[in-house]
């Protein structure tokens, strides 16, 4: 904070001006004290005197209640307070202090400018005459029509002899009020009560003081052992009679006809500052000299009347002045905010009863404010009523599984175009696998020779004559996504035969066939008439439409999927032929040996023979166990596996963390794909050797295509692949993905450890919340910048979206979700920057 210290000292006729603040930066200016002045002051205090006549607390003369004085009285005081500042104001509006109120001002409009907390200038008057003067009436900020420049005007005593205490205590789960009821003679201290009575809610309140009947001797007694408590007191009200004293430091009235000076009460003061006080009021008469030795005593503010209060002004003031510390606001904004009261609702009862508040402050204080516990805290972050609606609104879309999925599935669409636009595509040369579709064409062609009407029920001498196509084609790897659970009598005994060919070459073909549940539970499988367990592969082909499948490391019973499978064949093929045909497979590190004897173990026990007597999938599982083999990334890698919190998430349908189908990879960097009858046909065949790729033969988007019903291997078309095929060819009118392409895109996510997981959009959601909180604060208090945070927001908006996109196509393969927690935060700052500021 920029604070500025203005000592103003009286020398015969002259006043001396000297203001100092930043780093050693000063300005002074003399300037003659208008006489005129002094009488002016004195004839507005007789008058202001005059008109509250009784019911004073200080030196009691007359008591009694108030009664309205007569109504030239009243208009006899506002015609001198009027004269009275306007010869103040003119004084101060000298142009020999135009350069120190310059300064002010410039400094001032700096620190709204830059976000700054308001100004505080300290003011030290070296006499009474001076301190007594309304220098809180000073209206600096004349050369400048600009509404918002605040300057608070705080004093601060001529003599500091300490700096502010230090408190040796703990800090308090709740501010502690000491409340000291002086003498009421002739005062009524009812309003005042309740007035702090409120309080209890956010302090815990003590009251003491003298009651008709109390012993003096007992009063002080108890006054002593209050004060001094070693729980401590945050703050010290004080209400009843008071004077000004010249050697004592001020004296207040404890009882009917008994004062204590301040001087008498400094040692019980010095224990209560050590144990925590921070602020004290004197809600009572003439406290220019207590507040000037209190500061000097160490204490680090006190709020002071200069003159004469009237009781019901004192309980007025007080009121509002606790309504706004109650608000968390401090104590200069409530000491402000009482005054203004005084002068704007309530002038016409109360006239001049404004100019009467000071507070005195400690050059090194921290200003006081209640400090809100836990609770209030928690309901001052808690939504309104509309937060509240758009929130529940935005927490619905966001666990609306089919809404979440629509979301993910245009941002793959962009992030395929961010993909084109940006040229981070990774190309290769030949995709891993090749999609052998059964098409329309494909269909005729099996069926026409067959007595078979049902698509499903496939003609299985059509697959044994594709697979001895592609077997001469030099394909390793085949796997085929029908299920072959029902006889065909004749034609299950080719397919077998063309199987068993394969596994009983010299280099033998890896078969993955099909297998799942029907819908009452029952496990369909291979026929044992056409393939054995023993020397196939047999996964499960049920699709998570845009999601991997997941492997449970806690389910034995659980069996491997049908794109792990094809890609862990192919991963153990390729190393086979890696330790085959090069001689330093060690040196490469593509193997760790454990067992001197694993490359034998490989390239003999670790295939599939007809002869085999135990599960095929079983002796791969032993042999990955027994065997450090790399790169294996379809069992190795983390993500392929179901982790708790996903698993935990499913509970309530939601698929947190579960790795997506990343659909922005380009289909011709995934799979080729050729219908069957071209490939029989062997016209125009874009393939030459099949010996490194994976091979699926699938439906290709016939509409029988299905297990229980029609079509349901045909899928809606994600839109990040409709826009790449619109990319590949204008004239593109297929929008069917099949379950084949599903398994191709399963298949090289598994071989390139590409596995994307998206970050939920409610996580998303509640950290937007906190932030664009946090801006709504800093809106409603900085209300000048908001178009900056508007501004600044908009480009951190636009630059979050861009960084998410790269993040998507980085190794740490994320997706952070961008519209819905972008929406939050504007839902937050929106309202904010369209409602009418406040100092307009």
């Amino acid at each position: 904070m920029n604070n500025f210290h203005l000592k103003v000292q009286r020398i015969e006729q002259v006043c001396l001006f000297e203001l100092t603040w930043g780093t050693a930066q000063r300005l002074s200016a003399k300037i003659t004290y208008p006489e005129n002045l002094t009488l002016l002051y004195q004839e507005w205090q007789r008058t202001y005197l005059s008109f509250y006549k009784t019911s004073l607390r200080g030196r009691v003369e007359d008591s009694g209640s108030f009664q309205a004085p007569t109504l030239d009285w009243h208009a006899r005081l506002v015609q001198i307070e009027a004269k009275f500042l306007s010869e103040f104001h003119n004084w101060l509006r000298s142009s020999k202090l135009y350069d120190i109120r310059a300064a002010i001002t410039q400094v001032s409009l700096l620190s709204v400018n830059s976000r700054s907390a308001n100004i505080n200038l300290f003011l030290t008057c070296d006499s009474l005459e001076l301190a007594r003067l309304p220098w809180e009436s000073w209206e600096i900020c004349t050369e400048v029509t600009f509404a918002f420049c605040k300057i608070n005007i705080v004093r601060s005593p001529i003599n500091i002899h300490q700096s502010v205490a230090k408190h040796n205590h703990n800090r308090r789960a709740k501010t502690r009020v000491l409340v000291i009821l002086g003498d009421d003679t002739g005062l009524n201290f009812e309003a005042e009560n309740k007035a702090i009575q409120k309080l209890k809610h956010i302090a815990e309140i003590k009251f003491v003081g003298w009651q008709p009947g109390k012993n003096i001797n007992e009063l002080k007694g108890e006054l002593k052992e209050t004060i001094t408590s070693e729980l401590g007191w945050d703050i010290l009200l004080f209400a009843g009679h008071s004077n000004e004293t010249a050697l004592t430091g001020g004296e207040i009235s404890i009882a009917p006809n008994t004062t204590l000076s301040i001087n008498e009460i400094i040692p019980f003061l010095n224990k209560a500052l050590e144990n925590g006080l921070k602020f004290a009021l004197f809600n009572s008469c003439n406290g220019l000299s207590i507040a000037n030795n209190l500061i000097e005593l160490g204490l680090s503010q006190v709020a002071v009347m200069r003159e004469p209060i009237h009781n019901k002004v004192a309980s007025e003031f007080l009121l509002h002045f606790l309504q706004t510390l109650a608000q968390y606001k401090d104590v200069q904004e409530a000491l402000t905010s009482a005054s203004q009261y005084l002068k704007l609702e309530e002038n016409l009862t109360y006239p001049s009863a404004y100019l009467i508040p000071s507070l005195f402050l400690h050059p090194e204080a921290t200003l006081f404010r209640f400090k809100p516990s836990f609770i209030e805290n928690l309901q001052k972050i808690s939504p309104s009523r509309i937060e509240t609606f758009a929130l529940s609104a935005l927490f619905i879309i966001s666990t609306q599984l089919p809404i979440q999925n629509n979301l993910l599935a245009q941002r793959l669409k962009i992030q395929a175009f961010y993909h084109q636009v940006t040229g981070q595509i990774q190309v290769t040369e030949s995709p891993p696998v090749l999609l052998v579709q059964i098409d329309e064409k494909s269909l005729k062609d099996a069926t026409k020779d067959s007595k078979l009407s049902s698509a499903r029920q496939m003609n299985r001498k059509y697959f044994a004559m594709i697979i001895d196509k592609l077997r001469t084609k030099g394909a390793k790897v085949i796997g085929i996504d029908y299920l072959l659970d029902r006889y065909q009598g004749e034609n299950d005994k080719i397919l077998a035969e063309s199987l068993q060919a394969g596994v009983n070459s010299s280099n033998p073909t890896w078969f993955v066939l099909a297998e799942t549940k029907a819908l009452t539970g029952e496990k369909l499988t291979v026929l044992p008439e056409i393939a054995s367990p023993n020397w196939t592969l047999q996964g499960e082909i049920e699709i998570l439409p845009g999601y991997m499948q997941l492997l449970s490391p806690l389910d034995k019973s659980q069996p491997l999927y049908f794109s792990n499978l094809l890609a862990i064949s192919h991963q153990l093929q390729r190393l086979k032929s890696q330790i085959i045909n090069t001689t330093n497979q060690k040196q490469q590190g593509l193997i760790a040996v454990e067992d001197k004897n694993v490359e034998d173990n490989l390239k003999q026990s670790l295939q599939p023979k007809l002869n085999s007597k135990a599960d095929f999938s079983k002796q791969i599982g032993k042999f990955l166990q027994n065997n450090n083999v790399k790169n294996i990334t379809s069992l190795q890698s983390p993500r392929t596996n179901l982790q708790p919190i996903t698993e935990f998430s499913y509970y309530f349908g939601q698929m947190w963390l579960h790795p997506i189908v990343d659909f922005s990879i380009p289909p011709n960097q995934v799979y080729r794909s050729i219908p069957a009858w071209q490939l029989l046909e062997g016209q125009n065949l874009p393939i030459s050797s099949l010996q490194n790729q994976i091979v699926i033969i699938a439906p290709g988007g016939y509409g029988e295509a299905g297990m229980s019903k029609n079509g349901e291997d045909n899928f809606d078309l994600p839109p990040a692949l409709e826009l790449w095929r619109r990319l590949e060819n204008p004239e593109n009118s297929n929008e069917v993905l099949t379950g084949g392409e599903i398994h191709a895109y399963q298949v090289h996510h598994l071989l390139n450890d590409r596995m994307v997981v998206p970050i939920p959009d409610l996580w998303m959601i509640l950290i937007a919340i906190m932030l664009g909180k946090t801006l709504y604060f800093i809106m409603q208090k900085n209300p000048r910048i908001r178009l900056q945070i508007l501004l600044a927001l908009g480009a951190s908006t636009a630059a979050y979206g861009v960084l998410s996109l790269q993040i998507y196509l980085s190794s740490i393969a994320v997706i952070l979700p961008w519209f819905l927690p972008s929406l939050t935060i504007w839902l937050y700052v929106i309202p904010t920057f369209m409602r009418r500021k406040a100092y307009e």
